[in-house]
Protein backbone atom coordinates (compact mmCIF):
# COMPACT_ATOMS: atom_id res chain seq x y z
CA UNK A 1 0.00 0.00 0.00
CA UNK A 2 1.21 3.21 -0.93
CA UNK A 3 1.66 5.67 1.99
CA UNK A 4 0.73 9.56 2.01
CA UNK A 5 4.89 9.89 2.57
CA UNK A 6 5.75 8.07 -0.32
CA UNK A 7 3.46 9.49 -2.11
CA UNK A 8 4.89 12.86 -1.78
CA UNK A 9 8.21 12.27 -2.39
CA UNK A 10 7.23 10.35 -5.28
CA UNK A 11 5.44 13.48 -6.36
CA UNK A 12 8.72 15.68 -5.59
CA UNK A 13 10.80 13.24 -7.83
CA UNK A 14 8.62 13.92 -10.72
CA UNK A 15 8.04 17.85 -10.05
CA UNK A 16 4.31 17.37 -9.74
CA UNK A 17 4.19 18.08 -5.97
CA UNK A 18 1.98 21.79 -5.58
CA UNK A 19 4.16 25.02 -5.57
CA UNK A 20 3.57 26.54 -2.61
CA UNK A 21 1.55 29.64 -2.58
CA UNK A 22 -0.12 32.51 -0.86
CA UNK A 23 -2.76 30.36 0.53
CA UNK A 24 -0.42 27.77 2.20
CA UNK A 25 -0.17 31.13 4.40
CA UNK A 26 -3.99 31.79 5.23
CA UNK A 27 -4.54 33.71 2.20
CA UNK A 28 -3.02 37.40 3.60
CA UNK A 29 -4.70 40.33 1.87
CA UNK A 30 -1.73 42.73 2.47
CA UNK A 31 1.67 43.54 3.69
CA UNK A 32 3.00 45.46 6.13
CA UNK A 33 5.88 46.54 7.94
CA UNK A 34 6.06 47.28 11.84
CA UNK A 35 7.85 48.44 14.78
CA UNK A 36 7.61 45.91 18.01
CA UNK A 37 7.34 47.35 21.39
CA UNK A 38 10.95 46.17 22.02
CA UNK A 39 12.19 48.15 19.55
CA UNK A 40 12.46 45.43 16.64
CA UNK A 41 11.17 45.69 13.31
CA UNK A 42 9.24 43.23 11.12
CA UNK A 43 6.81 42.26 7.78
CA UNK A 44 3.49 40.96 8.67
CA UNK A 45 0.65 39.88 6.70
CA UNK A 46 -2.68 40.66 7.16
CA UNK A 47 -6.11 39.30 6.56
CA UNK A 48 -9.11 41.87 4.98
CA UNK A 49 -10.32 42.25 8.82
CA UNK A 50 -7.00 43.05 9.71
CA UNK A 51 -6.16 39.83 11.61
CA UNK A 52 -2.16 38.96 11.93
CA UNK A 53 -1.34 35.65 9.10
CA UNK A 54 2.71 35.65 9.71
CA UNK A 55 5.17 38.11 10.95
CA UNK A 56 9.02 37.99 9.63
CA UNK A 57 11.45 39.82 11.25
CA UNK A 58 13.50 42.35 9.66
CA UNK A 59 17.07 43.88 10.27
CA UNK A 60 15.82 47.70 10.64
CA UNK A 61 12.49 49.94 9.74
CA UNK A 62 10.97 49.02 6.59
CA UNK A 63 8.79 51.13 4.81
CA UNK A 64 6.85 49.28 2.04
CA UNK A 65 7.03 45.89 0.61
CA UNK A 66 6.66 44.11 -2.91
CA UNK A 67 5.06 40.45 -3.21
CA UNK A 68 5.61 37.82 -5.73
CA UNK A 69 2.59 37.37 -7.79
CA UNK A 70 2.61 33.12 -7.35
CA UNK A 71 4.85 32.52 -4.29
CA UNK A 72 4.70 33.09 -0.72
CA UNK A 73 7.75 35.63 -1.11
CA UNK A 74 7.83 39.22 -0.37
CA UNK A 75 10.81 41.60 -0.60
CA UNK A 76 11.13 44.19 2.24
CA UNK A 77 12.42 47.48 1.53
CA UNK A 78 14.48 49.84 4.21
CA UNK A 79 13.19 53.44 4.89
CA UNK A 80 14.92 55.58 2.72
CA UNK A 81 18.21 56.22 2.80
CA UNK A 82 18.34 52.49 3.25
CA UNK A 83 20.18 49.85 1.53
CA UNK A 84 18.67 46.63 2.39
CA UNK A 85 16.25 44.85 0.32
CA UNK A 86 15.39 41.43 1.63
CA UNK A 87 13.81 38.56 0.10
CA UNK A 88 11.76 36.28 2.50
CA UNK A 89 10.58 33.49 2.68
CA UNK A 90 7.33 34.13 4.20
CA UNK A 91 6.21 30.98 5.34
CA UNK A 92 9.14 30.22 7.06
CA UNK A 93 10.63 34.22 7.86
CA UNK A 94 13.75 32.77 6.29
CA UNK A 95 15.76 35.59 4.04
CA UNK A 96 16.62 34.11 0.97
CA UNK A 97 18.92 37.03 -0.45
CA UNK A 98 19.19 40.11 0.39
CA UNK A 99 19.42 43.03 -2.59
CA UNK A 100 22.30 45.70 -2.63
CA UNK A 101 21.94 48.79 -4.69
CA UNK A 102 25.32 49.39 -6.88
CA UNK A 103 27.74 51.57 -4.82
CA UNK A 104 26.49 55.43 -5.02
CA UNK A 105 23.14 54.15 -4.46
CA UNK A 106 20.30 53.62 -2.18
CA UNK A 107 16.68 52.19 -2.22
CA UNK A 108 13.73 54.60 -1.80
CA UNK A 109 11.61 52.17 -0.08
CA UNK A 110 9.35 50.87 -2.99
CA UNK A 111 9.16 47.74 -5.83
CA UNK A 112 7.32 45.58 -7.94
CA UNK A 113 7.38 42.51 -9.98
CA UNK A 114 6.66 41.95 -13.41
CA UNK A 115 2.80 40.58 -13.57
CA UNK A 116 4.60 36.82 -14.34
CA UNK A 117 6.91 37.13 -11.05
CA UNK A 118 10.35 36.96 -13.08
CA UNK A 119 11.85 40.31 -12.90
CA UNK A 120 11.80 43.03 -9.51
CA UNK A 121 11.51 46.79 -10.17
CA UNK A 122 13.49 48.96 -7.72
CA UNK A 123 13.36 52.53 -7.08
CA UNK A 124 16.92 53.91 -6.68
CA UNK A 125 18.39 56.94 -5.82
CA UNK A 126 21.95 57.56 -7.35
CA UNK A 127 22.82 60.05 -5.74
CA UNK A 128 26.60 60.52 -6.89
CA UNK A 129 25.04 61.81 -10.01
CA UNK A 130 21.22 63.48 -8.94
CA UNK A 131 19.01 61.78 -10.74
CA UNK A 132 16.86 58.68 -10.30
CA UNK A 133 17.33 55.00 -11.50
CA UNK A 134 15.12 51.99 -11.89
CA UNK A 135 16.97 49.02 -11.03
CA UNK A 136 16.07 45.70 -12.64
CA UNK A 137 16.50 41.92 -10.52
CA UNK A 138 16.10 38.81 -12.18
CA UNK A 139 14.45 36.67 -9.64
CA UNK A 140 15.15 33.03 -11.33
CA UNK A 141 18.88 33.97 -10.91
CA UNK A 142 18.64 34.55 -7.39
CA UNK A 143 17.59 38.67 -7.86
CA UNK A 144 20.52 39.27 -9.65
CA UNK A 145 20.62 42.52 -10.95
CA UNK A 146 20.35 42.51 -14.45
CA UNK A 147 19.62 46.12 -16.01
CA UNK A 148 18.94 49.80 -15.17
CA UNK A 149 17.37 52.73 -16.71
CA UNK A 150 16.59 55.88 -15.75
CA UNK A 151 13.10 57.07 -13.50
CA UNK A 152 12.65 60.03 -15.21
CA UNK A 153 13.05 62.47 -13.06
CA UNK A 154 15.07 62.64 -9.66
CA UNK A 155 13.76 61.19 -6.34
CA UNK A 156 11.91 58.55 -7.29
CA UNK A 157 9.58 56.80 -4.64
CA UNK A 158 6.45 54.96 -5.49
CA UNK A 159 5.82 52.84 -8.34
CA UNK A 160 3.32 50.23 -10.01
CA UNK A 161 2.63 48.47 -13.10
CA UNK A 162 -0.65 49.59 -15.24
CA UNK A 163 -1.68 47.94 -18.14
CA UNK A 164 -2.73 49.66 -21.09
CA UNK A 165 -3.23 49.01 -25.02
CA UNK A 166 0.44 48.03 -25.71
CA UNK A 167 1.26 45.92 -22.83
CA UNK A 168 2.44 47.21 -19.31
CA UNK A 169 3.55 50.75 -18.11
CA UNK A 170 5.36 51.46 -15.00
CA UNK A 171 4.52 54.15 -13.48
CA UNK A 172 6.52 56.58 -11.51
CA UNK A 173 6.28 58.83 -8.71
CA UNK A 174 9.62 60.96 -9.23
CA UNK A 175 9.18 63.67 -6.03
CA UNK A 176 11.71 65.37 -7.25
CA UNK A 177 13.78 66.03 -3.92
CA UNK A 178 17.68 65.30 -4.53
CA UNK A 179 19.10 63.86 -1.37
CA UNK A 180 22.46 62.36 -0.17
CA UNK A 181 23.23 59.74 2.80
CA UNK A 182 25.79 62.56 4.19
CA UNK A 183 23.30 64.98 4.55
CA UNK A 184 21.02 62.12 6.07
CA UNK A 185 17.48 63.25 4.70
CA UNK A 186 17.94 67.10 4.00
CA UNK A 187 16.46 68.37 0.73
CA UNK A 188 19.13 69.62 -1.20
CA UNK A 189 17.40 71.35 -4.43
CA UNK A 190 14.35 72.95 -3.53
CA UNK A 191 15.00 75.79 -5.53
CA UNK A 192 15.38 73.74 -8.70
CA UNK A 193 12.54 71.35 -7.55
CA UNK A 194 10.56 69.78 -10.52
CA UNK A 195 8.26 66.75 -9.40
CA UNK A 196 7.18 64.20 -11.98
CA UNK A 197 4.82 61.31 -13.16
CA UNK A 198 6.21 59.40 -15.81
CA UNK A 199 5.27 56.95 -17.53
CA UNK A 200 7.99 54.35 -18.97
CA UNK A 201 8.20 50.76 -21.01
CA UNK A 202 9.24 47.63 -18.97
CA UNK A 203 12.22 48.34 -20.91
CA UNK A 204 12.72 52.05 -19.52
CA UNK A 205 11.11 54.10 -22.78
CA UNK A 206 9.81 57.13 -21.63
CA UNK A 207 5.86 56.90 -23.10
CA UNK A 208 4.94 60.35 -20.99
CA UNK A 209 5.96 62.72 -18.42
CA UNK A 210 3.21 64.54 -16.27
CA UNK A 211 4.15 67.75 -14.87
CA UNK A 212 2.38 69.90 -12.47
CA UNK A 213 2.15 74.01 -12.94
CA UNK A 214 5.02 76.13 -12.18
CA UNK A 215 3.22 77.14 -8.75
CA UNK A 216 2.72 73.67 -7.63
CA UNK A 217 6.25 72.78 -8.02
CA UNK A 218 6.75 72.21 -4.16
CA UNK A 219 4.48 69.85 -4.35
CA UNK A 220 6.39 66.34 -4.34
CA UNK A 221 4.72 63.59 -6.04
CA UNK A 222 5.13 60.49 -3.70
CA UNK A 223 2.42 57.80 -3.99
CA UNK A 224 0.28 56.06 -6.06
CA UNK A 225 -2.49 54.25 -7.09
CA UNK A 226 -4.31 52.88 -10.10
CA UNK A 227 -8.23 52.92 -10.70
CA UNK A 228 -9.91 50.16 -12.54
CA UNK A 229 -10.06 52.11 -15.97
CA UNK A 230 -6.44 52.88 -15.69
CA UNK A 231 -6.36 56.23 -14.45
CA UNK A 232 -3.21 56.86 -12.19
CA UNK A 233 -3.92 58.62 -8.27
CA UNK A 234 -1.02 60.53 -6.95
CA UNK A 235 -0.83 62.01 -3.83
CA UNK A 236 1.62 65.09 -2.72
CA UNK A 237 3.36 66.28 0.31
CA UNK A 238 4.50 70.22 0.25
CA UNK A 239 7.80 71.06 0.54
CA UNK A 240 7.11 74.89 0.80
CA UNK A 241 5.59 77.19 4.02
CA UNK A 242 1.83 75.37 5.10
CA UNK A 243 -1.15 77.98 5.07
CA UNK A 244 -2.56 78.01 1.40
CA UNK A 245 -5.29 75.50 1.18
CA UNK A 246 -2.81 72.81 -1.03
CA UNK A 247 -4.29 70.13 -2.74
CA UNK A 248 -2.40 67.25 -1.97
CA UNK A 249 -4.19 63.94 -4.47
CA UNK A 250 -4.68 64.39 -7.97
CA UNK A 251 -5.46 61.78 -10.84
CA UNK A 252 -4.25 62.00 -14.21
CA UNK A 253 -5.10 59.81 -17.28
CA UNK A 254 -2.09 59.69 -20.44
CA UNK A 255 -2.77 62.44 -22.81
CA UNK A 256 -5.18 64.81 -20.41
CA UNK A 257 -4.51 67.04 -18.08
CA UNK A 258 -3.83 66.20 -14.52
CA UNK A 259 -7.25 67.00 -12.35
CA UNK A 260 -6.27 67.95 -9.00
CA UNK A 261 -8.62 67.38 -5.88
CA UNK A 262 -10.90 69.48 -3.39
CA UNK A 263 -9.30 72.65 -5.04
CA UNK A 264 -10.41 75.75 -3.05
CA UNK A 265 -11.49 73.83 -0.11
CA UNK A 266 -10.24 74.73 3.09
CA UNK A 267 -10.38 71.44 4.80
CA UNK A 268 -7.24 70.77 2.56
CA UNK A 269 -5.41 72.63 5.32
CA UNK A 270 -6.60 69.56 7.87
CA UNK A 271 -4.10 67.46 5.56
CA UNK A 272 -1.15 69.88 6.52
CA UNK A 273 0.69 69.23 3.29
CA UNK A 274 1.53 65.68 3.73
CA UNK A 275 -0.53 63.19 1.31
CA UNK A 276 0.50 59.54 3.31
CA UNK A 277 -0.80 56.89 1.13
CA UNK A 278 -3.59 56.88 -1.45
CA UNK A 279 -6.84 54.64 -2.62
CA UNK A 280 -9.14 53.87 -4.68
CA UNK A 281 -12.57 52.53 -3.55
CA UNK A 282 -13.43 49.32 -4.98
CA UNK A 283 -15.80 50.63 -7.54
CA UNK A 284 -13.21 53.53 -8.45
CA UNK A 285 -15.68 56.73 -7.84
CA UNK A 286 -13.59 58.36 -4.79
CA UNK A 287 -10.29 57.95 -3.88
CA UNK A 288 -8.72 58.40 -0.41
CA UNK A 289 -5.65 60.32 1.18
CA UNK A 290 -3.94 59.70 4.41
CA UNK A 291 -2.47 61.75 6.76
CA UNK A 292 -0.49 61.26 9.39
CA UNK A 293 0.43 64.61 10.20
CA UNK A 294 -3.15 65.43 10.47
CA UNK A 295 -4.43 62.60 11.88
CA UNK A 296 -6.74 61.87 8.95
CA UNK A 297 -8.20 60.47 6.20
CA UNK A 298 -9.82 62.68 3.47
CA UNK A 299 -12.20 60.99 0.99
CA UNK A 300 -13.30 62.59 -2.16
CA UNK A 301 -15.53 62.09 -4.85
CA UNK A 302 -13.92 61.42 -8.49
CA UNK A 303 -16.79 62.98 -10.71
CA UNK A 304 -16.82 65.94 -8.92
CA UNK A 305 -13.02 66.38 -7.66
CA UNK A 306 -14.55 67.17 -4.08
CA UNK A 307 -13.84 66.29 -0.71
CA UNK A 308 -16.98 64.27 1.00
CA UNK A 309 -16.14 62.82 3.55
CA UNK A 310 -13.16 63.28 6.64
CA UNK A 311 -12.35 60.27 9.19
CA UNK A 312 -10.03 61.49 12.09
CA UNK A 313 -7.79 58.89 12.66
CA UNK A 314 -4.78 59.54 14.71
CA UNK A 315 -1.65 58.58 13.41
CA UNK A 316 -2.81 56.99 9.93
CA UNK A 317 -0.87 56.38 7.22
CA UNK A 318 -1.33 53.09 5.60
CA UNK A 319 -4.24 52.94 3.36
CA UNK A 320 -5.41 50.15 0.50
CA UNK A 321 -8.35 49.11 -1.32
CA UNK A 322 -10.76 45.92 -0.06
CA UNK A 323 -13.46 44.38 -1.72
CA UNK A 324 -15.60 46.31 -0.92
CA UNK A 325 -13.89 49.59 0.95
CA UNK A 326 -10.96 50.58 2.12
CA UNK A 327 -8.79 49.61 5.08
CA UNK A 328 -6.14 51.98 7.01
CA UNK A 329 -3.56 51.07 9.65
CA UNK A 330 -1.92 53.81 12.23
CA UNK A 331 1.38 53.86 13.99
CA UNK A 332 -1.14 52.68 17.32
CA UNK A 333 -1.26 49.46 16.19
CA UNK A 334 -5.33 49.94 14.87
CA UNK A 335 -6.27 48.43 11.74
CA UNK A 336 -9.91 49.40 10.73
CA UNK A 337 -11.74 49.31 7.35
CA UNK A 338 -13.90 52.09 6.21
CA UNK A 339 -17.15 51.26 4.00
CA UNK A 340 -18.73 54.32 2.76
CA UNK A 341 -19.82 56.35 6.10
CA UNK A 342 -19.34 53.07 8.14
CA UNK A 343 -16.24 53.35 10.02
CA UNK A 344 -15.51 49.84 11.74
CA UNK A 345 -11.86 48.88 14.24
CA UNK A 346 -11.11 45.42 13.20
CA UNK A 347 -7.96 44.59 15.10
CA UNK A 348 -5.66 46.38 17.46
CA UNK A 349 -2.32 44.72 17.80
CA UNK A 350 0.78 45.71 19.96
CA UNK A 351 2.96 47.78 16.74
CA UNK A 352 3.57 50.48 15.70
CA UNK A 353 2.62 50.00 11.86
CA UNK A 354 4.16 52.11 9.25
CA UNK A 355 3.96 54.12 5.63
CA UNK A 356 1.69 51.54 3.77
CA UNK A 357 -0.68 48.43 3.41
CA UNK A 358 0.65 46.28 0.03
CA UNK A 359 -2.54 44.78 -1.61
CA UNK A 360 -1.46 41.21 -2.79
CA UNK A 361 -3.23 40.24 -6.18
Amino acid sequence: MTTRRGFLAGLLATGLAPSPSWADLGGPAFLAAAKTPQGGYLLAGLSDQGAIRFTCPLPGRGHAAAAHPQRPEAVAFARRPGRFADVIDCRTGARLARLEPPKGHHFYGHGVFSPDGSRLYTTENDFENGRGVIGVWKVARGYQRSASFSSGGIGPHDMLLRHHEAGQQIVVANGGIETHPDSGRAKLNLPQMRPNLSLLSLDGDVQDVMELAPDLRLNSIRHLALSADGGVGFAMQWQGDLGADLPIVGLYHPDTPPRLMGEDDPRLRHLQGYGGSVAFTPDGRKIAVSSPRGGLVQVMQIESAEIIQEIPLADVCGLATTASGLMASTGLGQVLTLDGPTVTHQQSHDLAWDNHLIRLG
